[in-house]
């Protein structure tokens, strides 16, 4: 079985590569759109240049694109604000409020009017709410479990009010993930972890993984560069579990590393950080903030090692991925490496505590060679098991399969058609009982 036509549930355009999300489901499916025919429903990217280079992009990678006409609400401001207020009289999540619009679902209805789509792929957790009275077989990327996520903001939030409006979230977040998991036709996780999950605490009957991965053509060792003391952080600073993760770093782990090392630099690289953050790293000694490059494999080279202090979160960390194929070493929470089938004896360093979190980062740079040789064996790992051409494999055999138990057709054997190598891309940086009842709609 071949050729489904797969209708595409997202919030954005995945481009240009400058998030983890968009990272993974570009590589995904402009690969798979070699295969199948791809209608992209999203809503309108909150920058419109940016908007009409991706619409371009998906377009050269054989992506048909319709627009919705609406963007998705800020998450900043004094509107935002008064929009989360008045969603709490809901029982959905925020998040799904605003996501799950009426012009997207017109979107759907007016594209399987038309032109009949064989499966729904909502791209994240909360578009499954435009699909809960689907005829049409459907599946739903888990990015993270969410409820998790809103879970350990919970246990690290100090201030009361806060501590109070997240355990909303969380609630809501739970109500709506019960459903989502168990009513799905397929639910697709990243990692074996939330598999776990999503199917013990949701009681979710159809679960996949398919990984995160890496383009190791794209991320390679750099060995002509001389070595340097700088402590690199990438991530996507508008999501909140690395606005966190930074803070917890600068705040108690920086000062530990500089009464020892008083040469290092803590080089930040991401897109968007919001106001606060960027005040915050301009006070910190020795700390350099680059906003929204064009391309994070210059700092990957340049670093001593990537750091990932998260304290809250869930699915897996691409950047790992990236800075092991690159053959650079890595310090991680446990958290910051949740998913991930890697060994911190062998391919990366854990530290939890901010003691021990500073105590490696300066052993890591007075013993580089004894750093480089976990992080090529790390290397080793990840070219072996998280690559995206075999990944995609794997996403295209949960297609097939949602497609075929949905029409009572036998479960194809996978013999996947060759991808061919895509044109390099400029980069920039509680157990809960199933529920049958879908919730509230958008």
């Amino acid at each position: 079985m071949t050729g489904l036509h797969i209708g595409i549930l997202d919030e954005e355009l995945p481009f240009p590569l400058s998030s983890g999300k968009r990272i993974r489901t570009f590589q995904l499916l402009s690969r798979l759109a070699q295969r199948h025919r791809l209608t992209y429903i999203a809503h309108q990217n909150t920058d419109e240049n940016e908007a009409k280079l991706a619409l371009r992009r998906l377009q050269d990678c054989g992506i048909r694109v319709l627009m919705v006409p609406r963007k998705v609400p800020s998450k900043s401001g004094l509107l935002f604000y008064l929009r989360f207020l008045a969603s709490l009289r809901s029982p959905l999540p925020y998040s799904v409020q605003i996501h799950a619009s009426q012009a997207m679902r017109k979107q759907m209805i007016r594209l399987q009017q038309t032109d009949r789509v064989d499966l729904w792929h909502a791209e994240w957790t909360p578009y499954a709410q435009l699909l809960h009275r689907a005829v049409t077989p459907w599946c739903v990327m888990a990015h993270n479990v969410e409820s998790l996520i809103w879970q350990r903001y919970h246990q690290t939030e100090t201030n009361p009010l806060k501590r109070w409006l997240i355990a909303g979230q969380y609630r809501r977040w739970l109500h709506f993930e019960r459903w989502c998991y168990s009513q799905a036709p397929r639910a697709i996780a990243v990692s074996p972890e939330d598999a776990e999950l999503i199917k013990n605490d949701f009681q979710a009957e159809r679960v996949s993984i398919v990984e995160n991965g890496v383009d190791p053509t794209f991320f390679t060792p750099q060995t002509s560069s001389e070595p340097t003391s700088n402590i690199l952080f990438l991530g996507s600073l508008d999501w909140r579990p690395n606005q966190d993760g930074v803070q917890f770093f600068i705040e108690q782990v920086w000062p530990r590393v500089l009464a020892q090392e008083s040469s290092s630099q803590f080089i930040v690289v991401g897109r968007k950080p919001p106001a606060w953050l960027r005040q915050l790293l301009a006070q910190t000694k020795q700390c350099q903030l680059h906003a929204d490059v064009p391309d994070v494999r210059p700092y990957l080279h340049q670093a001593a090692m990537l750091v990932v202090p998260l304290r809250v979160g869930g699915g897996s960390r691409l950047k790992i991925l990236e800075a092991l194929s690159a053959n650079v070493p890595v310090v991680s929470t446990s958290i910051g490496a949740e998913g991930l089938r890697l060994n911190p004896e062998l391919h990366y360093d854990q530290a939890n505590s901010p003691e021990a979190f500073a105590e490696v980062i300066v052993r890591n740079l007075r013993q580089r060679e004894f750093a480089l040789s976990k992080a090529t064996q790390g290397r080793q790992f990840v070219l072996t098991h998280y690559v995206w051409d075999s990944l995609a494999d794997k996403l295209d055999q949960v297609w097939q399969t949602t497609y075929a138990l949905a029409h009572n057709q036998p479960v194809p054997s996978h013999h996947p058609t060759p991808i061919a190598p895509l044109p390099r891309i400029p980069r920039a940086p509680t157990p809960v009982v199933k529920s049958t009842t879908p919730p509230e709609g958008p």
